[in-house]
């Protein structure tokens, strides 16, 4: 697929090249990140990047629509039925343009709204204070227990009692456990709030059956289309019937122009490939591979924020296991082939940029096919770079051991040259 760009820009080429050779050698922890398939590749590089397509089907503003109608209608159809969504816009460029969406169709600036706080494992996008999301609304942020790090609902419902908000985001980024749509559907109820779940990590895992779906809980769901679900860099949203119309007038002409019609197009192949027992597996493994590589750092000593994990990640408080900061842990550990992302604990002292943890998610290793025995093995890795941060030596020899197994989980969508 890459050969044209070979002959036309070798220098972009090479970039590619070695990019590829990264993300085929290395562990990949990030829990936002995966591998596609080939078929959700190819899709996105097809020549459907070429059309431009204002509107919805049957009301585009342009000409010659009628394929391209056809693939849109195709990606909302697959992503209703699996996720038994009563509506789906399949046309949001992101995650966060999603969300915005979900705003401009019910609320206006100056409404109060609330969300998980971003220290707390929550998204920008929740309300937190540097976004647009912060900035335009009456933002009251929520937030985990001190003692369990898990959702303090009597806090939640406390919160929404008091400031009555017109929206209530909750969807995490950060948050190890699983999410009680259930719950937060209660507390919208109650103060006649309209409830919007934000599934952008999970979607692979509710997919899958490995997470209760917030669908039948929410006025609308928001996702990422990338993550857990393993297709191309995108959004979506879900909703009831009713929701409808006000969400795509959100989207188009709220918010966006024509629609990336060759992400839709990788959307669609991504949302077949999810309805099948491979992904269900897949899905549920990711799962199990968390909690065994929670099991393996706990018995080595790492502290795990709320003691372990039930989804696809998990973050390990250094300053509390190694009195090590999160950023020198997460760089020591790329230099050994593992590559994660440094991040905030609850109630975190330290700041953002340099904060006292790491997150640790298992959705793209588990696409390679790796399971528990792999898992044990990363644990002893990340331990052995942990014990001694400016040994490169040890790690140089971590990242060829690293490599090595590697090579018998081929990544997909790589191939191999």
């Amino acid at each position: 697929m890459t050969d044209a760009i070979k002959k036309t820009d070798p220098e972009l080429w090479e970039m590619i090249l070695a990019e590829e050779n990264r993300q085929a050698e290395k562990l990949r922890l990030i829990p936002s990140e995966n591998y596609v398939s080939a078929a959700v590749l190819e899709a996105t590089g097809s020549v459907l990047t070429n059309k431009y397509s204002e509107g919805y089907p049957g009301r585009r503003y342009y000409e010659g629509q009628q394929v391209i109608d056809a693939v849109e209608k195709l990606a909302r159809s697959r992503a209703k039925a699996l996720f038994s969504a009563e509506a789906a816009n399949v046309q949001p460029y992101s995650g966060s343009p999603a969300n915005l969406a979900v705003y401009f169709a019910f609320c206006r600036p100056g409404d109060t709204i609330m969300g998980l706080g971003l220290p707390h494992g929550g998204h920008l996008t929740h309300g937190w204070n540097v976004s647009i999301t912060g900035s335009f609304f009456n933002s009251v942020q929520y937030g985990v227990h001190p003692e369990t790090h898990l959702f303090d609902f009597d806090e939640i419902r406390s919160l929404a009692k008091e400031h009555k908000p017109k929206l209530i985001f909750c969807g995490t980024t950060a948050y190890p456990r699983k999410v009680e749509f259930d719950k937060f559907a209660e507390i919208a109820e109650e103060v006649g709030a309209i409830l919007a779940a934000d599934m952008a990590h999970i979607a692979g895992l509710v997919a899958g059956g490995a997470h209760q779906s917030p669908v039948p809980y929410a006025d609308v769901v928001t996702t990422t289309t990338h993550k857990t679900l393993r297709g191309p860099r995108g959004g979506m949203i879900l909703s009831k019937k009713k929701h409808r119309k006000a969400i795509n007038n959100a989207v188009f002409p709220g918010l966006q122009g024509g629609p990336h019609n060759h992400t839709t197009a990788a959307l669609a192949v991504a949302l077949k490939e999810a309805a099948t027992e491979e992904f269900s597996a897949y899905a549920h493994q990711i799962v199990t591979n968390a909690k065994a590589l929670a099991e393996a750092l706990s018995a080595k000593g790492y502290t795990l924020v709320s003691g372990g994990t039930d989804n696809h990640l998990l973050i390990v408080d250094l300053i509390a296991s190694r009195d090590m900061p999160g950023k020198v842990a997460a760089q020591a550990l790329d230099r050994a082939g593992i590559v994660c992302n440094y991040n905030t604990v609850p109630f975190d002292a330290r700041k953002p940029f340099d904060p006292s943890g790491i997150r640790i998610g298992t959705p793209a290793i588990s696409s390679r096919g790796m399971k528990e025995p792999e898992m044990q093995k990363l644990a002893g890795w990340m331990d052995r770079v942990l014990r001694d941060v400016e040994n490169e030596a040890e790690q140089a020899k971590i990242a060829t051991e690293v490599a090595e197994l590697c090579q018998n989980f081929p990544a997909p969508g790589i191939p191999t040259r």
